[in-house]
This record gives structure tokens, sequence and C-alpha cells, in this order.
């Protein structure tokens, strides 16, 4: 996948591709995503820094041999500042293989315009070179297929909501919901248990851990674990069965 000649013989920047790799088992791919890893001559992906990538681990399958790899290492801190240097660094590195003709595949886990850190990337290189979307699997779906989970249906309205926000936020969004998928747990599932049986909803949610992988982990929040990892989802519904 390198860049094309201009018209003028002039050689053409390379497209950066932001591919979605789904929440882990790599049999939710896309044909799309593979493709295009199986071709990349260049390839990138965030990883915590000292740790390996997990969306790399997801589409290692694919990656061919002799790809040049581009791995941005992301600091492992809750402050933006040292997160934004390193975006920074990735993005200088990325436009310049793109200057150079090539084109990049970033591998992003999830979707990357969902919660996903290629949306950082996009905003950087964007408005200098062409950039493909390739659209993922999100955790939201997964996380209901593997529950078993009917979200919403007909008229019902679906909020998604990050567990960092204040517990009185989190407590008037889910209490004007019909149904919720609660993220990034991690740390605040004391915070979001609270929340929710203070609502009367500790019964209507269930908790997910590492959906499609093999460590899964699905309960009814009332049996989850005392801590919970980054990978994990909380889902409430509140009304009957209305698919049926």
């Amino acid at each position: 996948m390198s860049g094309s000649v201009g018209p003028e013989g002039v050689l053409m920047a390379g497209v950066l591709y932001g591919v979605g790799l789904g929440p882990g088992d790599p049999e939710l791919v896309t044909l799309k995503a593979a493709r295009l890893i199986g071709a990349a001559e260049v390839l990138a992906y965030p990883a915590l820094a000292g740790a390996a990538s997990f969306a790399r681990s997801i589409a290692a399958g694919l990656i061919p041999a002799g790809a040049e790899e581009i791995v941005m290492e992301m600091p492992m801190t809750e402050a933006r500042g040292p997160a934004q240097v390193a975006y920074d660094a990735g993005a200088a590195r990325i436009a310049a293989v793109l200057e150079g003709g090539r084109d990049v595949v970033c591998l992003c886990e999830g979707d990357p315009f969902f919660y996903g850190s290629f949306m950082y990337l996009f905003a950087r290189l964007s408005e200098r070179f062409a950039v493909e979307v390739v659209p993922g699997v999100t955790s939201v779906t997964a996380c209901a297929a593997r529950a078993g989970v009917p979200l919403v249906a007909r008229n019902e309205r679906l909020e998604v909501l990050p567990g960092t926000l204040p517990e009185d936020e989190l407590a008037a969004r889910i209490g004007g919901a019909e149904a919720v998928a609660v993220m990034k747990v991690g740390r605040h599932l004391g915070k979001i248990r609270r929340v929710l049986a203070g609502l009367g909803l500790e019964g209507r949610a269930v908790y997910v851990e590492r959906a499609t992988l093999r460590e899964e982990v699905v309960l009814p929040l009332a049996q989850a674990p005392e801590a919970a990892p980054y990978f994990s989802m909380i889902l409430v519904t509140k009304g009957g069965d209305p698919w049926l």
C-alpha cells in the first residue's frame, strides 16, 4: 500500500487508515480491516509504557512479515499532558511516513471513533493527509451480545456513560435513562454500585469483564468482584422484555 504518483510524476502522500479491531476476539475483526492489515507496509498502534499492545495482540495473526511497526507508548497516568505529548510524537512519526508516500495502518481497539484513541491522531493529521476510518465492533455491542442482554427496542433510548463521572451526575443520568451502558468501570466500581443500589437498579444490572476474551466474566452486578479491570462494563435495562 504505497503512495501513488501524481500526474506530474510527484510522489503523493500516503493514506492513514484508522482500523477498528473490535473488543478482543480476532474473529470479530472485519474483512476490510483484515485486508488492510494483511497488506500493510507500516503499522502504528498504542501501547502502555513497558507493556505489550492489546491492539497488536488482536491483529497479530494478520500482520505481514517485515512490516514496519510504529509503537506509540502511552504513559500510565491520569494527567492529560503526558498522553498529549505521546500523541504528538506518534503523529510526527506517522506524518514522516505519509510524507514519504507510504500508507500507514493504525490499529485501534474497538471502534476508532467510539472512545477510541485514534481520534487524537485524526485531530493532528486529518487536515494534512487523507484519512480513512474503518469501523469496528464496539465494546457496548460485544458486552450485550456476550451477556445475552438486548439493550433497546422500538423507541427506547440507550445512554452510554463513563464511570468516571461524579456520583451525583451518574445518578441523575442513569435515573433518567431507559437503558444504560457504563464504561470505564475500573476503580469506579464501588461508586457505580452505590448509585445503582440507591436507584433500586442493582438487580437490573449485569457486569461484563473482558468481553469476547478467554478471561471473560459475565455476572449479575450483585455477584461481581470487588475490583474491576479497565476492560469492564455494566449494562442496565429498566423495562420488561419489549423485544418479545
